[in-house]
């Protein structure tokens, strides 16, 4: 890694979660994989846009129903206590902290995820999609839209809302085409093991690697 800078050049780092901090390409996946089911015929109906990501989403969360109708959010996040994690993530964030740099997740995936990796690792904060439950925590069988799949780079304008930092001293992480509006509303764009083209020619830099913390030569040079 190249020696840091004295004057720190970003200040704020906007990291996806599902297949950028995760081994697994989604959190959604990891839970049918649990139940034994499978989503393929509703994942190719979104991305040809005849559900949106709302009845995407009940879809989903109502297979988990079939097979046991009184999942509660409770037991959905115990199943995040295995999910596979990139190596680096404590290493990184350590060094953008010590740099006075905010780190947050955007994603798409569920939220009770993203809250364990925000946790156990220190980010500042995170955005991730919830699951509606009813007042025993039962899930209800709808999803909550926090993350729009097709413009995260609203959520990346809210913290930067948030903590006053501007597009100049963004940095975004991510690994596919759903993170490119993040890349558009950063100063420095980094595609992380990238799983298809789009993103590759969205990015500033392209990393492939199984530990994260080869992103820090590319936001510290």
């Amino acid at each position: 890694m190249s020696s840091h800078q004295t004057d720190v050049r970003y200040e704020l780092v906007c990291f996806d979660m599902d297949g950028t901090l995760t081994k697994v390409d989604s959190s959604w996946d990891w839970i049918h994989e649990y139940y034994g089911v499978d989503n393929e015929e509703s994942y190719e109906m979104y991305c040809s846009g005849i559900i949106d990501e709302k009845e995407f989403m009940r879809r989903d969360i109502g297979m988990w129903l079939e097979k046991h109708p009184e999942i509660t959010a409770n037991d959905i996040a115990k199943q995040f206590a295995t999910l596979p994690l990139i190596d680096g993530i404590q290493e990184t964030v350590a060094a953008l902290k010590s740099e006075g740099m905010r780190n947050v997740i955007v994603s798409g995936g569920i939220d009770s995820a993203a809250r364990m990796i925000a946790d156990e690792f220190g980010f500042d904060d995170f955005i991730a999609d919830s699951l509606e439950v009813c007042d025993r925590g039962i899930l209800t069988g709808e999803g909550i839209l926090h993350v729009d799949l097709s413009d995260k780079g609203i959520n990346v304008k809210n913290f930067q809302n948030e903590y006053g930092i501007g597009k100049e001293r963004t940095v975004s992480v991510g690994n596919s085409f759903t993170d490119i509006p993040m890349f558009e509303n950063s100063a420095l764009s980094i595609a992380f093991n990238p799983i298809d083209e789009k993103v590759i020619e969205a990015a500033d830099a392209v990393v492939e690697s199984d530990n994260l913390s080869d992103i820090l030569e590319i936001i510290f040079e």
